[in-house]
C-alpha cells in the first residue's frame, strides 16, 4: 500500500513539474488568473509544502532555506518567483525537495506518528499515512491548477507530454466542441452574458 501512495505521489509531482516544460521565462511566471496563478509559482509552493509536510512533521527537518515562510515574509511569497529565483533554482528546490521526502517515506511504516506544527492542535499529531494522502491530493489540485494555466498558455494538456488523456480531435473539432458547450450554457442561463472573461 506504500508503494502505491508512494507512486501516486510520484505521479503528481511529474504531472506538475513538466507544465514548466518548452515555455518562455515569461510564460512559466505570468500570473493568469485574477489572484495571480503561475506555473513557476506553483512548483514553488508545492515544493515548500511538501518539505514541511515530509519533514518538519516527523523530525526530519531539511537544511533547505525557504526564506518565503519566515517572520516578516510578505504574503504569498511562496507562490510566486522572484526575479532573483531562477527556474533553475525552483526546479532544484523541488527535486531535492524529493529526495528528501522520498527518504522520509522510505524509512517510516505508514502508522508512524508525526506533529504538524501549523495544524491546530486537536488534529495536529497525524500519520505518515494521512501525510502522503494529503500531499497527494495537495500535488494534484495543483496540478489541475496548471493544466488549466497551460492550456490558456499554449494549449498543452495532459498528464504527461506521452499521455494527454484527451477526446481525439483537431483544432477544428474543439473549436466545435467548445462553441456548442458556449451554445447551450446560453440557452439554459437565458441567453445572459457573464462578467467572467473566458
Amino acid at each position: 500500500m506504500k508503494s502505491d501512495l508512494h507512486r501516486y505521489l510520484r505521479t503528481a509531482r511529474e504531472a506538475l513539474l513538466w507544465k514548466l516544460d518548452g515555455l518562455s521565462e515569461y510564460d512559466i511566471r505570468r500570473p493568469l488568473t485574477p489572484t495571480g496563478t503561475n506555473l513557476l509559482g506553483l512548483v514553488k509552493h508545492v515544493a515548500s509544502v511538501e518539505l514541511g509536510y515530509f519533514g518538519e512533521t516527523f523530525g526530519r527537518p531539511s537544511a533547505e532555506p525557504l526564506p518565503w515562510f519566515e517572520d516578516g515574509a510578505e504574503p504569498n511569497a511562496d507562490m510566486w518567483a522572484t526575479a532573483d529565483e531562477s527556474r533553475e533554482e525552483i526546479v532544484g528546490l523541488y527535486h531535492r525537495v524529493w529526495t528528501h521526502s522520498d527518504a522520509t517515506i522510505e524509512a517510516l511504516t505508514l502508522d508512524a506518528i508525526g506533529r504538524v506544527p501549523w495544524w491546530p492542535d486537536d488534529r495536529s499529531q497525524v500519520t505518515l499515512h494521512r501525510i502522503l494522502i494529503h500531499m497527494i491530493a495537495e500535488t494534484n489540485r495543483h496540478a489541475g491548477h496548471a493544466d488549466i494555466v497551460r492550456e490558456i498558455i499554449d494549449g498543452a494538456v495532459g498528464l504527461s507530454k506521452n499521455s494527454d488523456a484527451m477526446a481525439l480531435g483537431d483544432q477544428g473539432w474543439w473549436e466545435g466542441y467548445r462553441d456548442r458547450l458556449e451554445h447551450v450554457a446560453r440557452e439554459v442561463g437565458g441567453g445572459a452574458e457573464s462578467s467572467v472573461r473566458p
